[in-house]
């Protein structure tokens, strides 16, 4: 099936640089767009420039034939200002990069901008430019500016400590759950029987500010669950030189993850210990979980991820290279 037959309308070959631009400004207007750059203001006179940049290439990052162009967008903000908040800083501004075919319809490039616009309004973020090219895949080259505030030193994979509590802002595994959902029964079938776990996987969403939250908290070391819980933990674990212990009932798949195991035959556990693409930020800190965050395991002494002080059940990771 051609992706593209259900957006009807013009192309970009169709309608070249000039106009396509054009659609693109009109779906994601912003006053700081410039020329060919865009001036952005300092947030504090102590703040300190953060930035991060990430790739999502179509039928491998994302699908269209089960996608919507907005929820491409949406999946690109989360997945860039997630690594923002993981080092507890601010999103500020974001650019894109768009690549596409000349055979790809104009409303799909809208879409897409107008997905990341409304979902970088959340982080009282914009997207304020960026460049469209011609090439033989949709690509979407999306970086992310923010500020890091304050004297408190950023959260790293390097500052977590033995002794530390671990805390983490959501669940995970639920976009694997979606993304295994979606490939068995199709978007449609998959979506009325579990909605939730299908919008975590094709727009998965983070909690503004949860990363700073956990930095005024006294968080000392942070990570986004991009690559999976087990994967992302243990490079947290070896780079600060501990060991993280995850607590099995803190981690537990969800109900509804459950249910979605038993109807494809799977392992929840899978996902929750290996799914990637959830973007929960995980802290480590001295203190109890503020709010919005909830305490999954420790840190010690030694090397490695366990759960329950053994091996967990499944290695390995997310690897959407």
């Amino acid at each position: 099936m051609d992706v593209y037959s259900r957006f009807p309308g013009p192309t970009l070959g169709d309608v070249g640089e000039a106009a396509a631009i054009r659609e693109l400004l009109a779906a994601a207007p912003s006053g700081l767009n410039g020329d060919d750059a865009a001036v952005l203001g300092v947030l504090a006179p102590s703040s300190r420039p953060v930035i991060t940049t990430d790739a999502l290439v179509s039928g491998r990052h994302f699908r269209l034939d089960w996608s919507e162009p907005e929820e491409v967008g949406v999946k690109a903000v989360t997945q860039n200002v997630a690594d923002i908040e993981a080092m507890g800083a601010r999103p500020h501004a974001l650019v894109l990069s768009l690549s596409a075919p000349p055979e790809t319809p104009v409303a799909v490039a809208r879409g897409i901008a107008a997905g990341i616009a409304s979902e970088a309004a959340e982080y009282s973020a914009q997207l304020v430019g960026g460049d469209l090219t011609t090439s033989r895949d949709l690509v979407l080259g999306v970086s992310a500016l923010g500020a890091l505030g304050g004297a408190l030193p950023a959260l790293t994979l390097s500052g977590a400590r033995p002794g530390q509590r671990l805390i983490a802002s959501g669940a995970t595994g639920r976009s694997a759950a979606g993304l295994a959902l979606i490939e068995r029964l199709g978007r449609n079938a998959a979506e009325e029987a579990f909605p939730g776990l299908v919008a975590a996987h094709v727009a998965p969403r983070l909690r503004p500010n949860r990363g700073i939250v956990a930095r005024a908290a006294g968080a000392s070391a942070a990570t986004d669950v991009s690559d999976g819980l087990v994967a992302d933990l243990s490079t947290l674990a070896e780079r600060s030189g501990v060991r993280v212990d995850l607590e099995a009932a803190a981690i537990a798949p969800s109900e509804e993850m459950r249910a979605a195991a038993d109807e494809l035959g799977e392992d929840a556990w899978r996902w929750a210990l290996t799914g990637g693409e959830d973007h929960v930020i995980v802290a480590a800190l001295e203190g109890p979980a503020p709010s919005g965050f909830r305490e999954i395991g420790r840190v010690g002494r030694g090397s490695g991820v366990t759960v329950d002080g053994r091996a967990p059940r499944y290695a390995g990771g997310w690897l959407s290279l």
